[in-house]
């Protein structure tokens, strides 16, 4: 299976299993007041809009070249990851702001053991989810699966608290759950914030990090003819990159001679993981 028939398969897994969840965490949590279990439920709606911005997103990545996007349309999957951030940071306001208010207001929640039941069929879940959609994200390199399988994995953390909150309520520390509910929106924060961050940093042309970089030098450096390396950067096209190199060879060499050196460069580095096009540009030492 392709990159992008996984990650379609993986979109359509977490809408189902998140508009599950989105039911019988508002139900509950509604019926028994728990503030934790309705925030739960906020994180899980999150989850079902960053699951449908991640088939929406691959769908338009995994369109081909066209006239228009001579490099194809790879940049979606940041620009649908950057979208799931800010769904993240207003969730975790919205949810903050509840919390808040349950503490100061004192509301009580009734305990039950569905809240109980809910918050466990949640943890395995979401543990499964997450070992899947990781295995895939880190395997294809790609980002939308896995800012989702952050996202499922924060759902176990948010979760468990989630759980405590239930257990230390029906002990009489009502004030806990909402206490909770504050610590779930600020973890959903800081996902929303890291996933902002990993789709900004593609979509400004950041460069090549430098591990990757000194292979390059390296792969460079050992072709014969090549004299000194002037710069070697590179420009994002979606998960893919353009390296740019610039070399000196000899300057008494024939043209013919220095573009068969820059041609050796290119289907070299061509080779490497991610990497979309290479552009050589020769100077004479």
């Amino acid at each position: 299976m392709d990159r992008y028939s996984v990650t379609k398969k993986i979109a359509l897994l977490g809408i189902v299993s998140n508009v599950f969840l989105l039911i019988i965490k508002l139900c509950i949590g509604l019926v028994s007041h728990s503030q934790a279990m309705i925030a739960d439920g906020f994180n899980s709606a999150g989850d079902v809009f960053a699951s449908v911005m991640t088939y929406v997103g691959n769908k338009i990545a995994s369109q081909p070249e066209d006239e228009n996007h001579p490099f194809g349309h790879g940049k979606a999957e940041y620009i649908f990851s950057m979208i799931i951030s800010f769904s993240l940071i207003l969730v975790a306001f919205k949810i903050f702001q509840n919390s808040l208010n349950s503490i100061i207001n004192r509301e009580e929640f009734f305990y039950s053991v569905w809240l109980v039941s809910t918050a466990v069929i949640t943890i395995l879940l979401k543990l499964a989810l997450f070992f899947y959609t990781r295995k895939i994200g880190s395997k294809h390199n790609n980002l939308l699966v896995l800012a989702n399988s952050e996202d499922h994995r924060n759902d176990v953390f948010v979760t468990t608290s989630t759980l405590l909150g239930i257990i230390t309520g029906n002990m009489g520390m009502y004030w806990i759950d909402g206490v909770v509910g504050i610590g779930i929106s600020l973890w959903i924060f800081y996902t929303g914030i890291k996933v902002f961050a990993g789709s900004y940093k593609v979509l400004m042309d950041t460069n090549i990090n430098e591990e990757f970089k000194n292979d390059v030098m390296d792969m460079i450096k050992s072709i014969d003819g090549v004299d000194h390396i002037d710069d070697v950067s590179a420009k994002p096209v979606g998960v893919r990159y353009i390296l740019i190199v610039k070399v000196s060879v000899n300057g008494n060499m024939t043209v013919w001679e220095s573009h068969q050196i820059a041609g050796i460069i290119r289907r070299n580095l061509k080779k490497c993981k991610n990497v979309a096009d290479v552009v050589v540009h020769i100077n004479p030492a």
